[in-house]
């Protein structure tokens, strides 16, 4: 059981040295080189195949966790229950405490004290969630998102058809 370091957070920074999901992959495997010796199991030498069946490393977490926040504000209710709302607010309260990357999980909980989540409705949640990961996304040098397509992107499918 991870140490618990106050009431927002918990202590990850332990396993943070050599954690997938504290780091890129490029730092990690460096960080590895220096403790292990290289191994290729057989019949599994492109990096490609190596990679699916691998921890995530911080970038593919961010992306994976991007998407599946994302695709639970989509499908949120556009009446929500008062008990659907405070559950949904407690959901990320939770959510940033126990995130693997301290430093995103820090980050995220300053988030949520400077906007708490927004749970009146499918499209509130959606809207505010977009705009917290445009606020982080302007801060760590990525494209904004156009807020006004997030159902398309996440729920419905991109108007052209591609996604049929």
């Amino acid at each position: 059981m991870a140490a618990h370091v106050n009431e927002r957070s918990y202590d990850t920074t332990a396993r943070s040295k050599l954690c997938r999901a504290c780091v890129d992959f490029k730092t990690w495997v460096n960080q590895q080189k220096a403790t292990l010796k290289e191994e290729t199991p057989v019949g599994r030498n492109d990096h490609a195949s190596k990679k699916k069946e691998c921890p995530l490393d911080k970038d593919e977490l961010g992306n994976q966790t991007w998407g599946l926040l994302h695709t639970m504000a989509a499908y949120y209710p556009d009446k929500p229950t008062p008990e659907e709302r405070s559950d949904m607010a407690n959901f990320f309260t939770t959510f940033s405490k126990f995130y693997p990357c301290h430093e995103c999980a820090k980050d995220l909980q300053e988030q949520l004290k400077l906007t708490p989540p927004v749970t009146d409705s499918q499209h509130a949640l959606s809207q505010w969630l977009c705009r917290v990961h445009n606020n982080i996304n302007r801060r760590i040098g990525k494209p904004e998102f156009d807020c006004s397509r997030v159902n398309e992107r996440w729920r419905d499918g991109w108007l052209d058809g591609s996604c049929d």
